[in-house]
C-alpha cells in the first residue's frame, strides 16, 4: 500500500498497481483526476480506480460534473474529450462568465476568442505585407442573473458544443444572432431556456455596444447600466427621454428588477434601444 498526495500524478509508473483510491475526489480538478486514474492499469492486469467524496456534504455543480465526466470517459484516448469537457466546465460553458482560469477569466471567453482571432489575422497580414486589420472595439461587460449555456442533453457532443460557443462568441449583429437561433432550432430542435438566455445575452451585448454602454450588471436588486462619458451628458434630459422606469445617476442608469424575468428582459431591451436614440440625438 502506498499512501501519497497528488504528487504521484506527475508520472509514477508501477505496472503491477491495479487499485487506486482517491479520498475527497470532489476537491480535485478534472485533469488531476484523469492523471491519477492513469497511475493504475499500466500493465496487463485489470485495474480499478475509486473516487470518494463525503456523503454528508452536497457536491457543487462543478464537482459533480467533474466526477461524472471521469466516470463516463473510460475508453482509450479519452484525454482529448476530457480536456474539452474540462474547458467547458471551467469557462466555456459560461460564455460571459469569469470561471476560466488564467488570462481568459480577465476578459471573458467570448472576447478572448475574438482577440485571439484578431491577433492571428494581424500576424498573417504582417507576414504577407498587407494592411493590418483594425483592433477590436472594447466589448461591454454583461453580467445578468441568467443561466446561459448549451445543455449537454441538447447537444451531446462536447466538441460540437465548444464549436458552437466559439461561433456565438464571434456574433456581432442582431441579424447574425437571429440566424444562429434559426440554425439551432433547425439542427437540434426546440431551443431550451438556457440557450434562449444565451442568445438574449448576446443581443444585449450587441445593443449595448451601439448604445455606448460599457457594462450591464446587477447590484442591490437593480440592473446597473454604465454609459460611457455619462458625466458629460445632460442627465436631466436623459431622464426625461428614458422615462420613469429608470433612474439616471451620476455614474449609471439604474433599472428596477422587481418584475418577472421576462418583463425586465423586455424592459432592458427597450432602455438600450432608447439609449441608442438618445446618443444619436446627442
Amino acid at each position: 500500500i502506498l499512501l501519497s498526495t497528488t504528487i504521484i500524478e506527475s508520472g509514477l509508473d508501477f505496472p503491477n498497481a491495479n487499485t487506486l483510491i482517491v479520498d475527497r475526489a470532489d476537491a480535485f480538478g478534472l485533469s488531476q483526476l484523469y492523471q491519477l486514474r492513469g497511475r493504475v492499469g499500466r500493465g496487463t492486469r485489470r485495474a480499478y480506480a475509486y473516487f470518494f467524496h463525503r456523503p454528508w456534504r452536497s457536491l457543487t455543480a462543478e464537482a459533480k460534473a467533474r466526477l461524472e465526466t471521469i466516470a463516463e470517459q473510460t475508453q482509450l484516448g479519452a484525454g482529448y474529450q476530457i480536456a474539452l469537457r474540462d474547458l467547458e466546465i471551467r469557462g466555456a460553458g459560461d460564455l460571459l462568465g469569469g470561471q476560466q482560469s488564467g488570462h481568459i477569466s480577465a476578459v471573458g471567453f467570448d472576447l478572448y476568442t475574438r482577440l485571439l482571432a484578431t491577433a492571428v489575422k494581424r500576424r498573417k497580414a504582417e507576414l504577407k505585407g498587407e494592411e493590418l486589420p483594425p483592433d477590436l472595439p472594447e466589448a461591454p461587460v454583461i453580467d445578468l442573473p441568467l443561466a446561459t449555456y448549451v445543455p449537454p442533453d441538447y447537444v451531446p457532443d462536447a466538441a460540437l458544443r465548444l464549436r458552437l460557443y466559439r461561433r456565438m462568441a464571434m456574433l456581432d449583429s442582431l441579424h447574425e444572432i437571429d440566424e444562429m437561433a434559426e440554425e439551432l432550432a433547425d439542427r437540434f430542435g426546440p431551443i431550451p431556456d438556457p440557450i434562449h438566455n444565451l442568445l438574449y445575452q448576446l443581443r444585449i451585448k450587441a445593443l449595448a455596444l451601439k448604445a455606448n454602454v460599457s457594462a450591464i450588471t446587477t447590484e442591490a436588486g437593480q440592473i446597473r447600466i454604465r454609459v460611457l462619458e455619462l458625466e458629460g451628458l445632460d442627465r436631466y434630459h436623459m431622464q426625461r427621454y428614458l422615462g420613469e422606469s429608470v433612474r439616471v445617476s451620476k455614474t449609471a442608469v439604474w433599472m428596477k428588477r422587481d418584475l418577472s424575468t421576462h418583463e425586465w428582459q423586455v424592459a432592458l431591451v427597450q432602455v438600450l434601444e432608447r439609449l441608442q436614440g438618445f446618443e444619436r440625438q446627442g
